[in-house]
């Protein structure tokens, strides 16, 4: 469950559109098909992993959607279409309605793809603070889900997510020393919550206040099993599991400070209507 599972007939669509009849892939020359590549999903096509057949640039293209996961398979073909675009722009070449209907259905095929990414909400998991450490972090671990390795990330995760709850204490002035666990500080932003009234449902309290111990034994795998030490690391499918958990909380939480954050603009702005001119 690796890798992508492309049908024939959606196969057929973007071959079309990349035009990959003769091994071509659209205008891209073999230096320039490399470092597009590189460039955008850090894959090395040249790899003796996609020397299929005669080792051609369509070649390649079709090896690369065969050993890949559905996630970047689905970043490069979605990398692919806007190169078509511009490109189309570039040349003044204005699309006709065939074209147009093709890139769509190719389109579609992305997002179908992107939807069977093993972490529901991956893109959750981005760089919260301007602090390049925490934005290289994000992609790295975003890359290894990418990849389908989750049970190697483990450790990265939970540096993540330390690094994450700590800003949400730090946005709301929540005081904390920096030997406190991860369980304890996530329990000061889940008391900030409930003491804001953010939260409407018991059920959801409850949720909020389980990944408080979910997050005492993340420590647990953090330490024991995974690279972070000279450890037997999880094996893949909890260790995916455990992805799913923190993504999905992650963007829970990302809805509650997006709707704080404009309760705060709407009262700042009838402060504003207050005050007489």
């Amino acid at each position: 469950d690796r890798m992508s599972n492309l049908s024939s007939i959606e196969k057929l669509k973007l071959e079309r559109l990349f035009e990959m009849d003769g091994g071509y892939v659209l205008e891209f020359s073999n230096r320039t098909f490399q470092e597009f590549i590189l460039e955008n999903i850090r894959v090395d096509i040249y790899d003796d992993k996609y020397a299929y057949a005669s080792g051609s640039k369509a070649n390649r293209l079709r090896a690369f959607w065969t050993e890949e996961s559905n996630y970047l398979v689905s970043k490069l073909i979605s990398s692919l279409l806007e190169y078509w675009k511009a490109q189309n722009l570039l040349n003044s070449h204005n699309t006709n309605q065939v074209e147009q209907e093709l890139y769509d259905e190719c389109k579609k095929i992305t997002e179908r793809l992107k939807q069977d990414s093993a972490v529901e909400n991956i893109e959750a998991l981005q760089s919260y603070s301007d602090k390049r450490s925490f934005s290289l972090l994000a992609k790295s671990i975003r890359e290894g889900i990418q990849r389908n390795e989750p049970e190697k990330e483990l450790d990265r995760l939970h540096t993540y997510v330390v690094k994450y709850v700590r800003l949400l204490c730090d946005k709301h002035g929540i005081s904390y020393d920096k030997k406190v666990p991860l369980h304890s500080l996530f329990g000061g932003y889940v008391k900030h919550l409930k003491q804001r009234n953010l939260i409407e449902a018991e059920m959801t309290e409850r949720i909020l206040k389980s990944s408080i111990s979910i997050m005492e034994s993340f420590n647990k795998v953090r330490n024991n099993q995974s690279l972070a030490h000279d450890n037997s690391i999880l094996n893949y499918h909890e260790s995916l599991l455990i992805f799913n958990h923190v993504a999905n909380l992650i963007k829970f939480i990302e809805t509650i400070e997006n709707v704080e954050e404009e309760s705060e603009q709407d009262d700042n702005e009838n402060d504003w209507d207050d005050i007489p001119f």
